[in-house]
Order: C-alpha cells, then sequence, then structure tokens
C-alpha cells in the first residue's frame, strides 16, 4: 500500500533501538514519503498528531508507545480515522507477538507496506483509559511493578522474574468481579489475579493470559484466578506460562462486553502501564474502534 506516512519513535531510544528505526525507515521510504519525528512527550505527540494530514501513522516502539498514541487518538476523538503500523521495538511487544507481527524492524515495516488496515477492538475504562492488549488487577499489576527496573538488564526475562517476586509476598485481594451484569468473584473469596484479554500474548511472551484472545471479536477474555495458597500461587505461575491455566478449578475464565472490578484497594497494569491504587473500575469493549496494519491471514478471526 503506497501512501505518505508519519513515523513517530522514542526520543531516549539507546543507539541500538535508533539503528532498528533507521532500518524500518528505510523500507518504509521506498514506498512513498515517510517522516521521521521522535517525540520524549504527551505534549510533542499532540503536536505531530496536528499534523498528521490524513497520512498513515506508524508507531515505532513498544506496547507502551502504542498505547500512549491509541490514547490519545482517542482522547482527541481521531482514533477511527486514522491508518495505524506498528513496527516493535519495545522490551514486551506483547500485542506484536499476538497478531503475529515480525520482531524484525525491516520485516514489520514491509507488512506496514504490504498488509491492510484491520479493524481492531479496543477497552474503554470508565476514566477514559485505554487497553490495546491486556490489563491485569492484582498480582498482575504487582509483578509489572517488579519487572520495571530490571528490563534494562534482563529484558524479556524481568517478567517471569517479577512474577515470582509478586507471588512470593502477595496474600490476594477482596474483590467483586462482574462480567455483562453476571457476577463470577466475591470478596468472601479472595483473589490473586483479574486479567483482561484482548490478545493473548502477555510478559513479553513469556505468558498467554488467554490462549484463545482475539482482538476482533467484539468481546474481551476475562480470567479470575482464586489461587492464592503458596502452593496454588506456584503451580498457577507454572501454568500461566504454558497457556492451560484456564482448566485450574480455582480459575474462572469467561468471556463478554463489560467488566467491572470492585473492592480492596488495587493497582492496575494497562499494557505495562501501572496506575492505582483504586477501589473500582470498569471497562467496556469498543468494537473495532481502531485500524492496524495486518496480514490478510492476521486480520481475520481465528
Amino acid at each position: 500500500m503506497s501512501a505518505d506516512m508519519l513515523v513517530i519513535a522514542n526520543r531516549a531510544a539507546g543507539s541500538t533501538e535508533r539503528e532498528a528505526v533507521g532500518e524500518a525507515l528505510e523500507v518504509l521510504s521506498g514506498d512513498g514519503p515517510a517522516e521521521l519525528c521522535y517525540t520524549e512527550s504527551r505534549e510533542q505527540l499532540e503536536e505531530l498528531l496536528d499534523r498528521l494530514d490524513g497520512r498513515t501513522l506508524v508507531v515505532v516502539g513498544g506496547d507502551g508507545s502504542l498505547h500512549t498514541t491509541v490514547a490519545a487518538l482517542h482522547a482527541r476523538g481521531e482514533l477511527g480515522a486514522v491508518r495505524m503500523g506498528l513496527v516493535p521495538l519495545g522490551t514486551g511487544n506483547d500485542l506484536a507477538r499476538g497478531l503475529g507481527i515480525p520482531l524484525d524492524p525491516r520485516e514489520a515495516a514491509r507488512l506496514v507496506l504490504d498488509g491492510k488496515p484491520t479493524p481492531m477492538d479496543l477497552l474503554v475504562d470508565d476514566t477514559g483509559g485505554v487497553v490495546v492488549n491486556a490489563v491485569h488487577v492484582g498480582v498482575g499489576a504487582d509483578a509489572a511493578q517488579a519487572a520495571t527496573p530490571m528490563k534494562s538488564r534482563l529484558g524479556p526475562l524481568a517478567f517471569p522474574v517479577g512474577a515470582v517476586m509478586a507471588g512470593l509476598r502477595t496474600k490476594g485481594w477482596r474483590l467483586e468481579v462482574v462480567v455483562d451484569g453476571r457476577t463470577i468473584a466475591v470478596p468472601r473469596r479472595k483473589t490473586l489475579m483479574v486479567g483482561l484479554a484482548n490478545a493473548p500474548s502477555i510478559a513479553g511472551g513469556t505468558a498467554q493470559l488467554h490462549p484463545h484472545a482475539d482482538p476482533h471479536d467484539g468481546l474481551v477474555d476475562v480470567v479470575v484466578s482464586h489461587s492464592v495458597s503458596p502452593l496454588a500461587r506456584l503451580g498457577y505461575a507454572v501454568r500461566l506460562m504454558r497457556g492451560d491455566h484456564t482448566r485450574r478449578d480455582d480459575v474462572v475464565a469467561t468471556r463478554g462486553k463489560e467488566v467491572s472490578v470492585a473492592g480492596e484497594p488495587f493497582w492496575l497494569n494497562a499494557d505495562g502501564e501501572v496506575t492505582g491504587p483504586t477501589r473500582r473500575r470498569s471497562w467496556t469493549v469498543a468494537a473495532g474502534a481502531w485500524k492496524l496494519m495486518l496480514s490478510s491471514d492476521e486480520s481475520q478471526p481465528g
């Protein structure tokens, strides 16, 4: 697909990342004008979006960069009108992994050129926040906080290490979880983790929150784990990495369009961005709310 492009990348990227940005830009420029701009703040991003002018917007970065860009477009009321591409350049790259987007910058850039704009679901919360890949409540958020200082040294391995650290100290939360008006967890039974999966992969591809999560089907896959005893936490972690944790007797898995979580103060990890604490949050699926360049095979519900 030949079209003018605005390519955005993080100014804080190191020399290796900047080399990958250059490789992606070389491919993208071969099919038409591609302007590269670096950003380091939401204000700079807003300035770039002001002059997008119908061009394809290519994010060269990780889940956090994509999350920030989608959130900004959503807040501006422009998300549905923008055609987006993704060249993964982060630690986790979970949405890319779940969608089969190549992690090699040249191959990902070629997919942007050869793919087609594919409608993608979006989770929108009751504060106006968004989720493009997944959001965790409970031990998932604690694990992200523990992993953050280790990312520069361990890369994707920081995620399982952080999960172990969080799992060792948590005692669970008393929460109520409601999906489409149906209560699937109550405060009297402690909860280890609540996960909402728009796409399968989390923790840098080391785990599948829900292997069958499909960001094109208008539904979010919800996983609630009650694995709060020390032995149960270990068993849940092992099976989470294998992707068969939903078969455990102390795990509830379902799907829906509206999800709410309320109870003891909890932190949230939305696409790697940790916020909180809060006592209540709800999410609604906005079906096909944005468009991402994907191959024809990956753009079909699986």
